[in-house]
């Protein structure tokens, strides 16, 4: 695999990056239904490779739409509710109208074929405004901006979702990592809580997944 790198540019242009990924990691659902596949507003993975296997990635894929068309059964248009799953964990955010129908989420999400573990983030409340939710997409590109000029990780290494000001982190991430990224986010404009949803792994084990060193061809004589 050919490691991805970013020249370095100015911040407006860096912005302008994290920008675009964020609207092209959305993934929109037939007609103006309010469950969301993937993440919330401007939720996704940085760039299109990360730490999980092929084979979890498909499985998330699948994870998340069989939620969503579940939950669309069970409820209706009662709620917007986000499905996020990263390596088998599922992040619910969003709104949802009673206790009650929280628990029905919570009962079909789990019920969902290959999932090992539920992060449960429902508002009982009613739903954002859509300046809100522009706001919240705002706050995601910031954050992947910032997370792009942090030499010290490897950016595509993180899901970022944004709900209300908060923003959840998600990834396969060492201790390290972990406490590099929120301390980075922290300081991103716009954001008001960083929630940790890592999956946390040892310098060991990110050693193994990442990706063997390339062989540098010899330069030919000239």
């Amino acid at each position: 695999m050919t490691k991805f790198s970013i020249p370095r540019r100015s911040w407006a242009c860096r912005f302008a990056l994290a920008a675009c990924a964020a609207a092209v990691g959305l993934v929109p659902l037939t007609g103006c239904a309010p469950l969301v596949v993937g993440a919330a507003v401007g939720g996704a993975v940085l760039v299109a490779t990360d730490r999980r296997t092929s084979g979890a990635q498909l499985e998330d894929q699948a994870i998340e739409l069989k939620a969503a068309n579940r939950l669309r059964e069970a409820l209706g248009e009662r709620g917007r509710i986000n499905v996020t799953s990263f390596n088998r964990r599922v992040l619910l955010t969003g709104e949802i109208a009673s206790e009650a129908d929280r628990q029905t989420v919570l009962r079909v999400v789990q019920g969902v074929e290959n999932v090992v573990a539920v992060v449960d983030e429902l508002a009982v409340m009613g739903s954002p405004s859509l300046s809100a939710r522009s706001a919240d997409a705002l706050v995601t590109a910031r954050v992947k901006a910032a997370l792009l000029d942090a030499k010290d990780l490897q950016a595509n290494a993180f899901k970022v979702v944004t709900e209300r000001g908060t923003v959840y982190l998600m990834g396969l991430v060492t201790p390290r990592e972990a406490n590099r990224a929120a301390e980075v986010v922290r300081t991103v404009p716009g954001v008001q809580r960083v929630v940790r949803v890592f999956e946390i792994i040892s310098e060991a084990e990110l050693a193994r997944l990442q990706p063997p060193p390339q062989n540098t061809p010899a330069t030919p004589p000239q």
